[in-house]
C-alpha cells in the first residue's frame, strides 16, 4: 500500500511540477494548475465515495491495479501535448487517486492491531510526500534530457511496473483479507459520519487541512518560480526537502497518535500549519534563499504530516466491517478541500496577490484547529 501510494502521488503531482514547461509549450497560464487540481480531486472525491462496493467485490489490490492503469493512461495522454488531452489526462489521474485510501484502510484495518493504527496508517500515508518528493526532484531532472513529454511518459511506465508488482501479491492479499460487511449505500455512510460527533469535526477539519496541504504542494513550484524568481529546479528541490520533512513528521505524529488523543494532536498540528502559511506568504524575491528554504521546509513538515492520524482515527471509530465505507467518506471530504482550495487560491493570487491567498488559508486552518482542540478537550472531560 505504501508503494501504491508513492506511485499514485507521483502521478498526481506530475503536472504541477511540469506546469511551467507545459504552459509555455501549450500557450496556457501556469495558474491553471489550480483548475486542473480541482478537476483531479473532484473526480477523486466522487470515485472515493463509489469505491467501497468495488473494493469488497473485486478486492482492494485489484482496485489499486485499475487505479495505476488509469494513472498511466492519463500521463501518456498528457504527453500528446494537446490542451484537450491534458484535461482528459487530469480526469484519468483523478480517477486513479480516488480509491487508494479506502482500499488501503480496508486491508490495514483487518491486519493491524488497533493499538498501532496511527503509526501504521501514517507509514502508509508517507507514500504521499514520498511520491510528491519523487515528482519534485526526478521530473525536473528528466526535463533537460527528455522534455516534459518524455518525463510524463517515464512516469507512465513506472505505473505499469507497479501494476505488475501488485499482481505478484494480489491473490494472497485479496484472498486473505475478509470482505467488508454489506454496503449500506453511499448516502447512508455520509449520514452516519455527519451525525457522529467526532467524525463530523474530523471530516470537516480534514477538508480545511487539505486546502492548506494542496495549495502548498501544487502551487509551491509555480509560486517560487513566479514570485520569488527561483528556477524550476531550485523550487523543485525545496519541494523535495519539504516532502521529506513531512514524511518524517508523519511517522512521529503517527507514533504519538497511538499514545495521546489523536484529535488534540491534529488540533495543535493545525496551529503549526496556520503559522507556516503566514510565514510562506511573507517571503519575497528579496528573501535570502536559505531563509526561503527554511520556511518552506518548516511549513511542509507540518502541512503534510497530519493525514495518517486522521485516517487512523476514522478507522478506529468505524463500525465493524464498515472501515472502507467510512474511509471513503473521509477521503471524499478531504479531497473536496483539494477541489475548493487550489482554484480559490489561484483566483485570489491572480486578483490580489499570493500573500492574501496564504493568509486566507491560515485563517481557515486556524478555525479547524481550534474546533478540534475544543472538541477533544470536551470529550476528555466527559464522565466515563
Amino acid at each position: 500500500m505504501l508503494g501504491t501510494q508513492v506511485l499514485i502521488s507521483l502521478a498526481v503531482l506530475s503536472l504541477s511540477v511540469l506546469m511551467p514547461a507545459v504552459a509555455s509549450d501549450l500557450g496556457i497560464a501556469p495558474k491553471l494548475v489550480g483548475a486542473f487540481t480541482a478537476v483531479t480531486y473532484a473526480i477523486a472525491s466522487g470515485v472515493a465515495l463509489w469505491s467501497a462496493a468495488p473494493i469488497s467485490r473485486l478486492g482492494a489490490v485489484r482496485v489499486c491495479q485499475f487505479a495505476m492503469l488509469a494513472a498511466a493512461a492519463g500521463l501518456a495522454l498528457n504527453a500528446t501535448a494537446f490542451v484537450a488531452a491534458t484535461v482528459v489526462a487530469v480526469a484519468f489521474i483523478g480517477f486513479a487517486q480516488g480509491p487508494i485510501n479506502p482500499a488501503s484502510a480496508h486491508i490495514l484495518s483487518q491486519r493491524v492491531p488497533r493499538a498501532w493504527f496511527s503509526l501504521v496508517f501514517s507509514v502508509k500515508q508517507t507514500g504521499v510526500p514520498l511520491g510528491f518528493a519523487a515528482a519534485g526532484i526526478v521530473l525536473p531532472l528528466l526535463l533537460p534530457a527528455l522534455g516534459w513529454q518524455g518525463a510524463s511518459l517515464a512516469a507512465a511506465a513506472l505505473m505499469l511496473v507497479g501494476v505488475g508488482v501488485l499482481e505478484l501479491l494480489r491473490a494472497r492479499l485479496d484472498a486473505s483479507v475478509a470482505p467488508s460487511a454489506p454496503s449500506q449505500g453511499i448516502w447512508s455512510s455520509v449520514a452516519y459520519v455527519m451525525r457522529h460527533p467526532e467524525m463530523r469535526v474530523l471530516g470537516w477539519s480534514a477538508l480545511l487541512y487539505v486546502v492548506a496541504q494542496h495549495t502548498f504542494t501544487f502551487f509551491l513550484v509555480t509560486y517560487l518560480y513566479e514570485h520569488c524568481r527561483l528556477s524550476i529546479a531550485e523550487a523543485g528541490f525545496l519541494l523535495f526537502l519539504a516532502q521529506i520533512g513531512g514524511t518524517v513528521q508523519r511517522l512521529i505524529l503517527g507514533a504519538l497518535g497511538d499514545r495521546f488523543p489523536r484529535m488534540m494532536l491534529l488540533g495543535w498540528t493545525g496551529i503549526g500549519i496556520a503559522l507556516g502559511a503566514v510565514a510562506t506568504g511573507l517571503i519575497s524575491a528579496e528573501t535570502p534563499y536559505w531563509l526561503i528554504g527554511l520556511i518552506v521546509f518548516a511549513y511542509g513538515t507540518v502541512v503534510i504530516s497530519w493525514n495518517g492520524v486522521s485516517i487512523a482515527e476514522f478507522a478506529a471509530l468505524a463500525p465493524p466491517g464498515q472501515v472502507a465505507a467510512v474511509a471513503a467518506v473521509q477521503t471524499a471530504l478531504a479531497f473536496s478541500g483539494a477541489v475548493i482550495g487550489p482554484p480559490l487560491f489561484g483566483l485570489i493570487a491572480a486578483v490580489a496577490d499570493y500573500r492574501s491567498a496564504f493568509f486566507l488559508v491560515a485563517v481557515c486552518v486556524l478555525f479547524a484547529a481550534i474546533w478540534q482542540i475544543m472538541v477533544s478537550a470536551r470529550l476528555r472531560r466527559r464522565p466515563v
